[in-house]
């Protein structure tokens, strides 16, 4: 199996923030993100990786930033690390397959989920208001149904605890009218691109989570996107609404984290080994289906 990366170590190169899963890295005109192979659960960094899940990350993100990028341009600048700065010559076999050079924009204050089924906190808030973010939905709609239509609920960024999930007011507030409905209509844009495509390889796109950043003035896609650990990633074959769905992203972590008596807030518990050598086939069978 291969070794797991849980904190990358450049010296020499200035660090800038070590985030959940990534650390990003001032190179001057641009960041180095490297993806390692941390996991988190409902916001919680675990003291455990899953061998090759940045790599996966990494790849997963830079199919979608080529295939999507008709629709919004995006922060990529190269992920070849023939191509990168001198500096990081020495690091190349460290950064291989899992880091990307980026530019440098000025990430917006909200994270930018979109649903196009029922599920997850959505699913839970629905069942007691019969509303998800404020919209609100038909009557009668069960676990994981299909919406009549995509839906865009913002949520405020955490780099610690927990994201909260805010209504189109709130959002409009933290980053302006404009860019608001410039950010709902790009992600819905996005995500039913993304969905169209990954329903050809049989896997549905339950809801996922996108980040933009404003470069030169003009609105970018940046961070992740459409990874397992942005995204819910459901087979398509036996796909039954009313009741969860197998996935092939970190829901089955989640799924093992809420058998335990765990309050949600650090430390996280100790995950068992056969369910990180599990978690890490459904990141491999995703990339291999997706980018393949």
């Amino acid at each position: 199996m291969e070794s797991i990366l849980l904190q990358s170590n450049l010296p020499g190169i200035k660090l800038l923030r070590r985030g959940k899963v990534r650390d990003v890295y001032d190179m001057g005109e641009a960041l180095l993100i490297v993806a390692t192979d941390r996991i988190s659960c409902f916001d919680v960094v675990l003291e455990c990786g899953v061998p090759g899940k940045g790599r996966v990350l990494t790849q997963i993100s830079l199919f979608w930033f080529r295939y999507l990028a008709d629709v919004c341009p995006n922060h990529l600048l190269t992920a070849d690390v023939e191509r990168y700065p001198q500096g990081l010559r020495p690091y190349k076999e460290i950064l291989r397959g899992r880091s990307m050079l980026v530019k440098k924009a000025r990430p917006l204050p909200i994270e930018c989920i979109v649903r196009g089924y029922l599920s997850g906190s959505g699913w839970k808030e629905y069942s007691r208001s019969g509303s998800v973010c404020g919209l609100r939905l038909p009557a009668g709609l069960k676990e994981s149904s299909r919406l009549p239509e995509t839906i865009f609920t913002p949520s405020t960024k955490a780099e610690e605890g927990h994201d909260i999930n805010i209504d189109a007011a709130a959002a409009r507030r933290l980053v302006g009218e404009k860019t608001f409905e410039e950010t709902r209509a790009k992600s819905v844009a996005l995500y039913e691109k993304a969905s169209r495509y990954a329903e050809t390889k049989g896997i549905i796109i339950a809801d996922t989570k996108f980040e933009f950043g404003i470069f030169e003035d003009k609105l970018i896609l940046i961070d992740e996107v459409l990874t397992p650990d942005s995204s819910r990633f459901w087979p398509k074959e036996g796909y039954v609404p009313g009741r969860p769905q197998p996935s092939f992203d970190k829901q089955f972590v989640r799924d093992y984290l809420e058998t335990l008596d765990w309050d949600k807030n650090p430390p996280a518990p100790c995950v068992t080994p056969e369910v990180i050598e599990k978690t890490s086939e459904k990141y491999l069978h995703a990339l291999s289906v997706l980018a393949a």
